[in-house]
């Protein structure tokens, strides 16, 4: 049993599936249902104890897949913040919804799920990270954002650690929200993001420090000089923005360890979190009323490749967790795993399906429920098209984009007019490009036309 302060006392959803509920809980099929939304940052699909990860500590998002589902092979369709949460809130690629960076997303608010629950009766609240310009507080029953930092100071000059401030407003959300109205919650980590004008980074709270301290942190067998340079040259060189932000973190063992302990310390923060809010509505009689969906923006380099931070279509950087707790998903099914692909942009449709309202016909992504909850699976997709725009010139972040499948991967560098072409049967970690292979002279065809199909239908 972990007995570390950090965990202590956090582990009551632990035991959230153990008892029947009483109150709301009684007759989940005869209400619409509340929406819970965990939104962490900067949070790569493996960072998880029940995805097999040896040293993490998340128990209350372990229960959590427990007592749901997750989805292991769960993408982002753009691998930075304002953009994936523009296409979170949208359900739109960022062609479409027309935030190629931290801009307001053009999509109109009324066809966002945040927009149209609350049109729909739902009592809707942010709390935490936002960046898609400035934070529209008028469009939410409940909205407080901030970021960019760990530690803020209350009203009374004491300071908060953001991972406790973000717990904080979403109970106060909780406590005070209407009971006869059904709600919907997003709660927007900003941790694990590093705090980037700081030189340590990763700034856990006091208390977790003494966590990860006696373990050695694996280090990717692909964090090699040789790997960095097998990128294309305008990556693999000492302006890009991905091996600038690799020297702050990851540039020598010692700091690889410190940064990476500091890391995991602040993703067990937002996981003891997580259990805390869980917690309360368990003790509100809400729980089995309540959708409940953990899921991260993007993914994130942990020195593979030589890169720190995401932008680019490895799958170190695109694929992000997806758990879901759902009242309508039959006990058998608690536990289960699946591996299609899911996008950020199936969210708000998944959302909107459940509360019973009809999806704006400009929304791109998917309802994923069907996954779970009918006799015979839906087809679905086998591939999708990944885009990321130029941030700030070419030399910085490059633009990037990708026809994505379980088997096989094509890059599209459109600066440079650069191809690539990944056999990720053969090759996972996406060393070897292949593109000049003539045994795979009609799949690059093949995959060149239907990533122009794809591209044009983001749109």
């Amino acid at each position: 049993m972990l007995k570390h302060p950090a965990l202590l006392g956090t582990l009551a959803l632990l035991t959230l599936a153990a008892a029947p509920q009483a109150g709301a809980d009684d007759a989940p099929a005869k209400s619409r249902p509340n929406i819970l939304v965990l939104y962490a940052d900067d949070w790569r699909f493996d960072t998880l104890g029940c995805a097999g990860n040896p040293v993490v500590k998340t128990p209350n998002l372990d229960q959590l897949a427990r007592d749901g589902i997750r989805f292991t092979d769960n993408c982002v369709t753009t691998s930075i913040c304002g953009v994936s949460r523009a296409s979170l809130f949208t359900g739109q690629w960022m062609s479409r919804h027309g935030n190629p960076g931290f801009d307001p997303f053009k999509t109109p608010w009324s066809e966002t799920y945040p927009g149209l629950l609350r049109a729909n009766g739902y009592y809707v609240g942010h709390v935490g990270k936002w960046h898609n310009g400035q934070f529209p507080a008028k469009n939410f029953d409940f909205g407080r954002s901030y970021f960019g930092k760990y530690w803020f100071e209350e009203p009374d000059g004491s300071p908060i650690h953001v991972t406790k401030k973000n717990e904080n407003d979403a109970i106060e959300f909780l406590r005070e929200r209407p009971k006869n109205k059904p709600f919907c919650l997003t709660l927007a980590f900003f941790a694990t993001h590093a705090e980037d004008n700081n030189p340590k980074q990763y700034l856990p709270q006091p208390e977790s420090m003494s966590l990860y301290q006696d373990v050695t942190i694996p280090v990717p067998k692909t964090a090699t000089d040789e790997a960095f340079h097998k990128l294309p040259p305008f990556i693999a060189n000492e302006k890009n923005e991905s091996r600038v932000r690799w020297h702050w973190r990851f540039d020598t063992p010692e700091k690889y360890q410190a940064m990476m302990k500091n890391y995991y310390r602040l993703a067990t923060e937002v996981d003891t979190t997580c259990g805390r809010v869980l917690a309360e509505l368990k003790k509100q009689g809400a729980l089995d009323n309540t959708l409940i969906i953990f899921t991260g923006d993007n993914g994130y380099f942990q020195s593979e490749h030589g890169l720190a931070d995401k932008w680019y279509p490895h799958q170190e950087s695109i694929r992000v967790p997806l758990i879901v707790r759902d009242p309508r998903m039959a006990p058998e099914k608690h536990g289960s795993t699946d591996d299609n692909f899911t996008l950020n942009v199936d969210i708000a449709p998944t959302i909107l399906a459940a509360a019973g309202i009809a999806q704006p016909a400009r929304m791109q992504g998917r309802d994923f429920a069907p996954l779970y909850l009918a006799g015979e699976k839906p087809a679905w997709r086998d591939e999708f098209f990944y885009e990321h725009a130029i941030i700030n010139n070419k030399d910085f972040i490059p633009a990037s984009e990708a026809l994505v499948r379980k088997d096989w991967k094509y890059f599209f560098w459109p600066d440079f007019g650069l191809e690539q072409l990944f056999d990720l049967r053969s090759d996972p970690c996406e060393e070897n490009d292949v593109i000049k292979d003539p045994a795979n002279v009609q799949r690059l065809e093949e995959m060149r036309q239907r990533f122009a199909e794809l591209k044009a239908a983001a749109r």
